[in-house]
């Protein structure tokens, strides 16, 4: 996926970058050692051969002066502090960080180093397996996600804080903060701003029953999920991480809007029963929150296509008729 957001380096800055997380005898030689992994959306991301015949994968954030949506700024940060909760409290596999580096000396961003994981991407096998296969593994990302959810916080919201008791100020924080992104930049969501507005209050009593934080990974999607012989063998990408709800996990979007498919295999590793009333309402709102998202983020990409628009936008109408809105 092309994006403004990729922040591409010089051979040159590469070749340095290397040498301070692996040391000069490592530094790759000649050519055909890097290659850009381009299925990622945010970061750019390349997969470097070491001298040794070691590979890696770099992962740099966007420039300084690329505008982010407002929950993105930081992401790194939050990426690097989830992999160390994730890694030291729970058994979900996650990427070793080999170095990370926020100096900003080499490069006018902050990067990491971790070892290329040897497997397949499964949003991207996915087609290609069988139904059985295709749920065993969705069993696998949904034990996995109950286990992520298992982490604790003192408050909702990011990781770094600052942190409120109210998931219910905290969530319509977020639907704001996306809302005022939108209208910044002037972006047609195909709805009234205040319209929008207007659907969330009058829905946001159901935030109320949740009173516990927990780690949640919102990005949760197929194609952040590593898989090799029937095994999910590594979980990536971890940069939109907070405390929160666990419900409004990506798992569970197919339970609203059809379009994300089936969630019946996650919710069964999960171990999560059927929706109740109120949770699906909770539900019905995340799904608003995250098609605005996906509209309003492709004018911040600067996609040269509308590809991903023109999917998003009849999805939030959708997502909008869930909560009694439909058009007149």
């Amino acid at each position: 996926m092309e994006s403004i957001t990729k922040n591409r380096q010089s051979r040159d800055t590469l070749l340095a970058m290397v040498e301070r997380a692996y040391g000069a005898d490592r530094v790759p030689t000649g050519d055909g050692w890097v290659d850009e992994l381009g299925h990622g959306w945010f970061n750019v991301a390349y997969r470097i051969r070491l001298r040794d015949g070691a590979e890696v994968v770099l992962k740099i954030a966007p420039a300084p002066q690329v505008e982010v949506l407002t929950y993105e700024r930081g992401a790194m940060s939050i990426e690097l502090a989830t992999l160390e909760l994730l890694r030291t409290r729970t058994s979900v596999p996650v990427p070793v960080v080999d170095f990370a580096d926020r100096s900003r000396e080499l490069c006018d961003a902050d990067y990491f180093f971790m070892p290329y994981v040897d497997a397949d991407n499964l949003g991207i096998v996915l087609a290609s397996l069988s139904a059985a296969e295709r749920d065993a593994y969705m069993e696998q990302v949904g034990a996995a996600n109950r286990e992520i959810n298992s982490l604790r916080g003192t408050a909702f919201g990011p990781l770094a804080g600052p942190g409120d008791p109210s998931w219910r100020r905290v969530f319509t924080g977020m639907v704001e903060d996306i809302l005022r992104d939108g209208e910044r930049r002037g972006v047609d969501i195909g709805w009234s701003y205040d319209t929008v507005r207007a659907t969330l209050a009058e829905h946001a009593d159901s935030l109320d029953e949740v009173t516990e934080p927990r780690l949640v990974e919102w990005d949760l999607w197929e194609s952040n999920v590593m898989v090799r012989d029937g095994k999910v063998v590594c979980v990536i990408d971890h940069e939109r991480a907070f405390y929160g709800d666990p419900l409004i996990e990506a798992g569970f979007t197919g339970t609203q809007l059809a379009a994300f498919g089936d969630s019946t295999a996650f919710m069964r590793g999960y171990g999560h029963a059927e929706l109740t009333a109120t949770q699906r309402v909770r539900r019905d709102l995340y799904g608003l929150y995250l098609m605005l998202v996906m509209v309003i983020e492709t004018v911040y990409r600067g996609h040269t296509d509308t590809k991903q628009y023109d999917w998003a936008r009849p999805h939030l109408d959708a997502a909008m008729g869930t909560l009694g809105r439909t058009r007149r």
